[in-house]
């Protein structure tokens, strides 16, 4: 019996990574919506069993189009505000319409559940969503939370890591763990739950669960070079930090938003573990540090958030 897999953003990095794990699945079929079709990777668009919608995120019949006869919706979106929560909606809307029974929303992310509404402003449209999801009768939500990505914590978004010098710089006593999922583990276990009916809810993942410190002794282990540690305060100090920026110019979100971000990575409130549901498809092998450092020369790290490794 095929399963038939709505994919909205096909053509996005996680989109990608999730097409082709999707096709490993010789059960699955894949209706993939996009702007600009032509977009999508030929080695994605060849297969006989992906079929190609074009659309826009507020066109409401051609995402009714796309949705239907679908098993299963899932939303890879990334833009900004209305397009994460009145995007989703119109997806959600055509689902319930159209008797799609399960949605996968656009989370990935830290377990927000775990917050009240404007704790964590950056993850505030998942909670959104999730709150519409549960007015839904006939469609069901599905949540995946698998801590923050491993590209992130090299990228110079969070400015951790240092290439120039190879530093890794934290906040805290660096014994606090990182919970951390690479985009394509991510994908693996997004691949296992829309195949599987039964995953609905919240449903958690992580790849690993290390300290800075541990993650410094990984990289020495995968590259043969000791990295320095550079503490630079507490966590309390971090979170002041990010106040002070967000008082002083309050437009400049990006001056700000990734300490935040990184502020309730580590300290305990929205940890996705230690107990996950990893087990329940125990054919994924959850990918470590390590093993994301493996795949990579250290020259890439910095820039494995934005580009697809040409391993992957």
């Amino acid at each position: 019996m095929t399963t038939t897999v709505g994919l909205a953003g096909i053509t996005g990095k996680f989109g990608r990574l999730l097409s082709l794990h999707l096709l490993k699945n010789p059960g699955v079929a894949i209706r993939g919506y996009a702007r600009d079709p032509s977009k999508v990777a030929a080695s994605i668009s060849s297969s006989p069993r992906v079929h190609l919608f074009q659309g826009g995120a507020f066109e409401t019949d051609k995402i009714h189009t796309f949705v239907k006869g679908c098993d299963v919706v899932i939303c890879s979106y990334l833009g900004n505000e209305k397009l994460m929560i009145n995007g989703q909606k119109a997806l959600i809307d055509a689902c319930e319409k159209e008797g799609v029974p399960r949605y996968i929303a656009s989370d990935w992310c830290l377990d927000y559940t775990k917050v009240e509404l404007g704790v964590v402003s950056a993850k505030d449209p998942m909670k959104h969503v999730k709150a519409y999801l549960e007015t839904k009768k006939k469609v069901k939500g599905v949540h995946i939370l698998v801590g923050g990505f491993m590209e992130a914590i090299f990228s110079p978004l969070f400015q951790v890591f240092d290439p120039a010098t190879n530093t890794f710089r934290y906040w805290g006593e660096g014994t606090e763990p990182w919970e951390g999922t690479s985009y394509d583990n991510a994908a693996e276990y997004t691949a296992a739950v829309a195949a599987d009916p039964t995953a609905v809810g919240v449903q958690r993942f992580l790849g690993d669960r290390r300290s800075i410190k541990e993650i410094a002794e990984a990289f020495e282990k995968v590259y043969g070079t000791k990295p320095k540690l550079e503490r630079l305060g507490s966590l309390d100090d971090l979170k002041n930090r990010a106040q002070d920026l967000r008082t002083q110019n309050p437009a400049d979100v990006f001056e700000y938003m990734f300490l935040y971000l990184m502020y309730y990575w580590l300290d305990g409130s929205t940890f996705v573990g230690p107990e996950v549901d990893s087990g329940k498809y125990p054919y994924i092998k959850p990918e470590t540090w390590e093993d994301f450092m493996r795949k990579r020369d250290v020259k890439d790290l910095v820039g494995s958030l934005f580009g697809l490794s040409s391993k992957e």
